[in-house]
């Protein structure tokens, strides 16, 4: 590689015939180096020739500029035309920030399994031209953040969210998007925010109004609504919604204004904070999301509540159970989707040698296959197991392991099994019996609606009888019970 204003090094080729001749002031070439090679092709009208070894033009490719270099010996072939299949968005890729990626599995918006559009810097809503989006990589937090809501004070907070290739979803969604929310067509946050003022402005609320408005955008337009809010009238969203609501529907709008990795780490700190833990949404949390999706939940936690996730996960739990959620927390399991049967009968023996035929369980041999095995490579260690020893893996946990271990490690196997499957149960216990566990019952809606919800709406009526609409309506109230019906998208 040469550099501008430094000699060629030497031994390299001289400018070969029908280039362009060297420029007035630039250094001669080396001596040493090789003379022309007989048989080489003619120069093409408007471009170089193709070198040795290198790739043909493109069709496509723009023409030389006077004065530039030749093309080296191996080197790329020009980059296809942006805005064309495979040569990138026509408004370039956005930067990524350390510490944060961009969406992985991210499939809203995407009916029939076509990609989102996606929002780049340069590429804001109809009317709010240049606007970056909050949430994702290289875009500023819309406001401060707000004590209790998941907040992060980093500039630039990514927004994972939980498609398609971070879940195990049934396999019979072939890509197909299996979400109930999608991008609203058209929708301008300036003129969201302006329905969202009106409808808190003056006397009363009109709750319908929020209701219409956030049940129909996507979470990647709900978020850049905190921003827009507080360009266009100077306040926060926030504050003005949490002062103007209440009860379980403000908890829903709340979570609804999150990004995805906000909210989970605002629920894990929850379910950590004061007398008692929630061990089942811990689980449900770090079993069901993607070692991306991971990462930038330890991120935003130590932002938001100025320790780790694991100090405070080894502050809160104790043995084994302890171990297992500081596994899961790392967001290191192999994410490759290739199995190896035989590397798969291994772990099945290995966990039988573990549990089942040995006196006493060795949990940590559970640990480490459990937490780092890919999910496909487990669905078949799954099978391979009961294969061997004509015993479910679940009835081998709860025959050998207890309390709050036996708990979470069945919700990982269930989890990794049948995701839909697992957070129908998730959602049925929730409502089951006297009382609503509100806060499950919000976490699961909010975070599946773009994602899974109508293969969980399918495993629902398959296992209770009944659908999930059914039970929400007999279950909720009021304009609670409305949102979460526009999440639930319909009955069965």
């Amino acid at each position: 590689m040469s550099y501008p204003g430094y000699p060629p090094p030497a031994g390299t080729y001289p400018p070969q015939p029908g280039f362009y001749p060297p420029q007035a002031g630039g250094y001669p070439p080396q001596p040493g180096g090789y003379p022309p090679q007989a048989g080489g092709y003619p120069p093409q009208a408007g471009g170089y020739p193709p070198q040795a070894g290198g790739y043909p033009p493109q069709p496509g490719a723009y023409p030389p500029q006077p004065g530039s270099y030749p093309p080296q010996a191996g080197a790329y072939p020009s980059p296809l035309p942006t805005g064309t299949w495979g040569g990138g968005p026509s408004g370039g890729y956005p930067s990524t920030a350390p510490g944060s990626y961009p969406n992985p599995g991210y499939n809203a918006g995407m009916p029939g399994g076509t990609m989102p559009q996606q929002q780049y810097p340069g590429m804001g809503y109809p009317g709010q031209p240049g606007q970056t989006m909050s949430g994702y990589p290289q875009a500023p937090s819309p406001n401060p953040p707000m004590p209790g809501y998941g907040g992060a004070p980093s500039p630039n907070p990514s927004m994972p969210a939980y498609g398609g290739g971070a879940m195990p979803v049934a396999p019979s969604s072939n890509g197909v998007f299996r979400g109930t929310i999608k991008d609203f067509p058209g929708a301008d946050p300036l003129k969201d925010v302006e329905v969202l003022r009106k409808a808190m402005k003056g006397f009363g609320t009109d709750e319908q109004a929020i209701i219409d408005l956030l049940g129909s955008r996507s979470i990647k337009q709900r978020v850049p609504l905190l921003r827009s809010y507080k360009t266009s009238y100077g306040k926060d969203l926030i504050k003005d919604l949490h002062s103007e609501l209440s009860g379980d529907f403000r908890n829903l709008v709340m979570a609804m204004l999150k990004s995805p990795a906000e909210l989970d780490a605002s629920e894990l700190h929850s379910a950590m904070k004061g007398a008692g833990t929630d061990e089942a949404c811990m689980i449900e949390i770090l079993s069901s999301r993607s070692n991306a999706e991971i990462k930038e939940i330890n991120r935003i936690y130590k932002e938001s509540y100025k320790k780790s996730l694991e100090d405070a996960i080894k502050s809160d739990t104790s043995g084994h159970f302890c171990r297992l959620l500081i596994s899961l927390a790392q967001g290191n399991r192999d994410e490759r989707e290739n199995i190896d049967v035989s590397l798969a009968q291994q772990d099945a023996q290995a966990l039988y040698a573990a549990g089942e035929n040995k006196l006493g369980t060795d949990e940590s041999k559970f640990n480490a296959i459990l937490c780092a095995r890919s999910k496909p490579h487990l669905r078949t260690v799954f099978y391979e197991y009961q294969k061997m020893c004509g015993r479910d893996i679940e009835k081998s946990i709860n025959r050998e392991m207890s309390g709050d271990l036996e708990s979470g490690m069945l919700a990982v196997v269930k989890c990794i099994k049948n995701t839909p499957g697992y957070f129908a149960e998730r959602l049925y216990k929730s409502m089951k019996g006297a009382g609503t566990k509100d806060r499950t019952l919000i976490r699961i809606m909010v975070s599946r609606s773009e994602i899974d919800m109508l293969d969980i709406r399918q495993e629902y009526v398959k296992n209770y009888g009944k659908s999930l609409y059914t039970h929400i309506h007999g279950d909720t109230s009021g304009d609670y019970r409305k949102l979460l019906i526009k999440l639930c998208g319909g009955n069965d």
